[in-house]
């Protein structure tokens, strides 16, 4: 059973990586399917042993246990997010219910789980250190939230609901990645680009090309989708594109989201009531540092009215500039980012397109790198010798002090059978139980690739540092235990370092090293930065309502019961107006498509994470202000110490109040966003 390339440890230089140059997708399933059955054994010996349960033989044990299965699932993971090919595409679909079976099977152990309570009973006379001390807890939690002290009959119905729950969560992703593939605005005139930025005109004329087709393809991702209604001036393209992308997942036939979402509320409910809990969304924020969804959404509608009425300014101005040119229309979801970008040019002389060529994807790239360098004393060589899944991933070697610290992995560009979004992977997690382990992490984008020079906007560049920030608190990680490492922490935490990290694009240091025109070399105008700032919480009505709209559903429809069947589309419509949506705004993931919450449990009950980390990060942030510098010594060593080492070895409640000397200000939020506190 051992003889499957994908179990082998990881060896090599620069810390031993995934060799994908080995990988044959005939072979995922047989080699996940072998390294469960060396765990299972691996489990069972600890769960059986004949000595009394001690922390080294339990809950280290259970560390150590699981190298071969975390190798192949790590591989795996990487091949379903960004190689997903329909043979992958079976694969995962056969897996998902063989995957939630055997972590139940783990869970349920009754022998295993006894052994645990034994240890976490005598945890604080047992001379563990605090980490371990931290380890038995929440080990202890993970398995008691889990079901591990149900009876048999609820265990055998906790295992059928996740069994369905994983079927139904991979169908979701599936059906999405389906519809972003197959379907795109597709321009076969030159008329059909009036308005268009030429880079984004030869990416989409590429993007074309390399299908085999004549004219210019606007992919159905966000990053390509989002360029067009800033600045085509068809108002019928931006309304056709507007509505192919807001409506993925919601088409009749084999790709409808709608008929699962239902399916998953219910199961959701009845395993929340099997685990002792009113609804999902109480059993999801118990294990969060909100506690309740009465305190999540507490700090979701404080935020709420002011964003709204900041929103309705933003609306009225956008009406007046068509109005002034006389464009006999009134504003639709269509035309918010169009006429938005005419408002703020016209208020701060600042249009996006000016701001583009200075933001080259590269040079972006590279200038988080130095951030990381001056904060945390990391740096970053490119590597050559390391296999990768596909051309387009770019490899580095993370070091400090010129000793080896990780491996970072850069997958930039859509693809078919990749994902849309962006986002953060760790194909390898931090550790120090016998000796060191380095992590290995990855960031993954979908910008449309083109020849010449990628040039991303200014929220795309913020995106850039968000993700990059998830990497960083991968990286940074030294603590013993797998279980506490890196991200692992508590959802509403975990938001709290890429949120924050976003704080140093802006930073004049940053843009006077890297923001360069991508043609001429010209360091960027500092009228340019200026007007940027002057203009920094211009549009934060629309960003904030329809992150919180998505947010507030979220809670709401985790809350509601269960049955009769709840319609989606119906509660999304319903929602809105009890709360005042705007309707020229929709909630920045509608339902068929909201797979942070319907894709898998990550994000489900949790939308709201976001915002409470960003109670953190706007108070973190103004302790640099207050100290002069995003770049002050003493507070990012303080913020490396507290927080981006630390993983979840300390409570995050704790790990801030060390960073910040007392808990958070909420009203720094409010000030961050350019609204009335109080």
């Amino acid at each position: 059973m051992t003889d499957h390339a994908l179990l082998a440890p990881w060896t090599g230089p620069h810390g031993g990586f995934p060799r994908f140059d080995e990988v044959k997708v005939a072979e995922l399933q047989p080699s996940l399917l072998a390294a469960m059955e060396l765990h299972r054994a691996e489990i069972a010996a600890s769960a059986a042993s004949a000595e009394p349960a001690t922390f080294a033989n339990t809950i280290d044990a259970l560390e150590r246990a699981g190298q071969p299965l975390r190798r192949a699932a790590a591989v795996f993971g990487v091949y379903t997010s960004t190689m997903s090919s329909a043979e992958v595409r079976q694969i995962e679909q056969d897996m998902a219910p063989i995957f939630a079976a055997f972590s139940d099977e783990i869970i349920q152990d009754a022998a295993l789980f006894t052994r645990i309570q034994a240890v976490h009973a005598g945890r604080h006379a047992a001379g563990l250190t605090a980490e371990q001390v931290r380890l038995v807890e929440v080990t202890y939690r993970n398995f008691e939230r889990q079901g591990a002290a149900l009876g048999a009959a609820d265990k055998a119905r906790l295992a059928e609901i996740n069994g369905q729950l994983a079927t139904l969560y991979t169908r979701f992703a599936q059906n999405l990645l389906a519809d972003e593939e197959s379907q795109a605005l597709e321009l076969t005139g030159e008329a059909e680009l009036a308005g268009l930025p030429e880079p984004l005109c030869a990416a989409a004329r590429e993007a074309a090309a390399a299908r085999g087709q004549p004219g210019w393809r606007i992919a159905n991702t966000r990053s390509a989708m989002e360029p067009l209604l800033v600045y085509s001036t068809r108002r019928d393209l931006r309304e056709h594109g507007w509505r192919m992308w807001v409506s993925r997942g919601e088409h009749p036939g084999e790709h409808d989201n709608r008929p699962l979402i239902p399916e998953i509320l219910a199961l959701r409910a009845e395993k929340a009531r099997l685990l002792g809990h009113p609804s999902h969304a109480h059993w999801i924020i118990d294990d969060n540092m909100a506690r309740t969804p009465d305190a999540a959404m507490a700090l979701l509608r404080k935020v709420w009215r002011a964003a709204v009425a900041r929103a309705r300014e933003e609306i009225a101005d956008m009406q007046a500039a068509a109005d002034a040119e006389q464009a006999g229309i009134t504003v639709e979801p269509w035309d918010y980012r169009f006429y938005a970008e005419k408002v703020r040019k016209a208020r701060y002389d600042l249009d996006d397109n000016e701001v583009k060529p200075y933001l080259q994807l590269d040079r972006m790239r590279d200038a988080m790198m130095w951030v990381a360098g001056e904060l945390y004393g990391l740096a970053f060589h490119r590597l050559d010798d390391v296999p990768v899944c596909h051309p387009d991933v770019a490899v580095y070697e993370v070091t400090r002090d010129g000793r080896h610290a990780g491996l970072w992995y850069f997958d930039p560009y859509a693809r078919d059978g990749k994902q849309s979004g962006a986002w953060m992977s760790e194909y390898r997690t931090q550790e120090a139980i016998a000796e060191p382990v380095s992590p290995i992490v990855s960031n993954n984008a979908n910008f449309m690739k083109a020849s010449g020079a990628v040039l991303v906007s200014w929220d795309d560049a913020r995106t850039m540092f968000h993700e990059f920030g998830h990497a960083l608190h991968g990286l940074c990680s030294a603590v013993r235990y797998p279980t506490l490492a890196g991200t692992s922490v508590q959802r509403d935490f975990v938001e709290f370092p890429s949120q924050l990290h976003e704080h140093w694009l802006a930073t004049p240091e940053v843009l006077g090293r890297f923001a360069r025109h991508y043609q001429t070399g010209a360091q960027i105008p500092a009228e340019l930065v200026a007007k940027i700032e002057r203009a920094r919480h211009f549009n934060q009505g629309f960003a904030t309502v329809e992150y919180l709209a998505a947010a507030i559903y979220d809670l709401e429809i985790h809350t509601a019961p269960a049955t009769p069947p709840v319609d989606p589309i119906a509660f999304e419509r319903r929602l809105m107006a009890e709360i005042g949506c705007p309707r020229e705004i929709v909630m920045r993931h509608r339902p068929t498509q909201f797979g942070h919450i319907f894709a898998s449990d990550g994000y489900s009950a949790g939308y709201y994470a976001y915002l409470w980390a960003d109670t953190l990060v706007a108070d973190a942030a103004e302790s640099f202000r207050e100290a002069g510098s995003f770049y002050d010594p003493a507070i990012a060593r303080r913020l490396h110490e507290s927080v981006m080492r630390a993983g979840n070895s300390i409570p995050p409640q704790q790990a801030f109040r060390v960073f910040r000397g007392r808990d958070v200000d909420t009203d720094a939020l409010m000030r961050e966003r350019g609204f009335p506190t109080g």
